[in-house]
Order: structure tokens, then C-alpha cells, then sequence
């Protein structure tokens, strides 16, 4: 398969600049984006807020499996990917099949501040939220390094990452 016909897979903590440098690259490469969170809401038709308190976190990744297995069967789209998407590690399987995976690595530090204000983040609905990003960031880490490139996401601005991006998938 030709790498322009690989889907282009965002992954990252939540925070990261994924569903921004996704959209930045839909515009540059003229490809369609895919939300698997907004999917989800679609499907749903809640927030994931509502899903998380309502029907669980485990019930939530079971409808994020499903899109990602459903997501993952087009061809040269960008997929930008909800924080705990690798979670599931079949999901990073499935993904990697017929897509490239880019993590976009930044601190949990930098994640806080970039989030710290938002009310929709079930996750962070916690007396210590940068602790709780540190210990889900350290879960994690070693699932978001399994994608194939991994990009500095620590600057405020998404050109740098776009263009790395770029450069990787020419």
C-alpha cells in the first residue's frame, strides 16, 4: 500500500494538539479527519462526559473499539484519535493495519496547562488533576510509543509538529 493511501493516525494524551494538528493537516494534504471521540458522542448521542458517567469507562472503550475497527477500514483519511483510544491494545493493532501512528508526545505538565480550564475532560474531575494526568500519562506511555513516529507536541504552536508530519509521511 503507497503511504498516501495509509490513513494518518493521531494519537496522544489528551491535551496533546491532536484534533488542532489534525485538522491543520487535513487542510494541507485536502483529506478527510475522523474523531473517534466525536464519533462516539454521534453514536451515542451524548458527550463522552455523559458516557462516562452514565454507562462507565469500560462501556465507553467498548463503542470506541468499534469505531476504531470501523474507522480503520478506510483508506486515506486522517484519524484523530480520543486520549485513551490505546487503552484497547488491539486498538493500536488494528490502527497500525492500514495507517502510519504519530504520537504526539508533550509533558504532563504542558498538558495541564493547556486543559486545566476545560469541564468536559471526565477524567479530570478529580481533587488532584496534574496527578491524575501523571499517573494516566506513565499507564500509557508505554502504548503511545509503540506508533511509528513519535512528535514533539510541547510548543504552543502546531507548525512544527504539522510539518515534521509531513516530512515523515513523504
Amino acid at each position: 500500500m503507497k503511504a498516501m493511501d495509509k490513513n494518518i493516525v493521531l494519537i496522544g494524551f489528551m491535551g496533546s494538539g491532536k484534533s488542532k494538528i489534525a485538522r491543520e493537516l487535513g487542510k494541507r494534504l485536502k483529506r478527510e479527519v475522523v474523531a473517534t471521540d466525536d464519533l462516539a458522542e454521534a453514536r451515542e448521542g451524548m458527550s463522552i462526559h455523559e458516557i462516562f458517567k452514565t454507562k462507565g469507562e469500560a462501556y465507553f472503550r467498548d463503542v470506541e473499539q468499534g469505531i476504531v475497527k470501523d474507522v480503520s477500514l478506510r483508506r486515506g483519511i486522517i484519524i484523530d484519535c480520543g486520549g485513551g483510544v490505546v487503552c484497547a491494545k488491539e486498538n493500536l493493532k488494528i490502527l497500525k493495519a492500514n495507517g502510519i501512528l504519530f504520537y504526539l508526545r508533550a509533558t504532563p505538565e504542558v498538558i495541564y496547562q493547556r486543559i486545566k480550564h476545560e469541564t468536559h475532560r471526565p477524567l479530570l474531575k478529580t481533587p488532584d488533576p496534574l496527578g491524575c494526568i501523571k499517573e494516566l500519562y506513565q499507564q500509557r506511555l508505554p502504548l503511545y510509543n509503540q506508533a511509528d513516529h513519535v512528535i514533539d507536541a510541547n510548543d504552543a504552536s502546531i507548525e512544527g509538529p504539522v510539518v515534521e508530519i509531513l516530512k515523515r509521511i513523504k
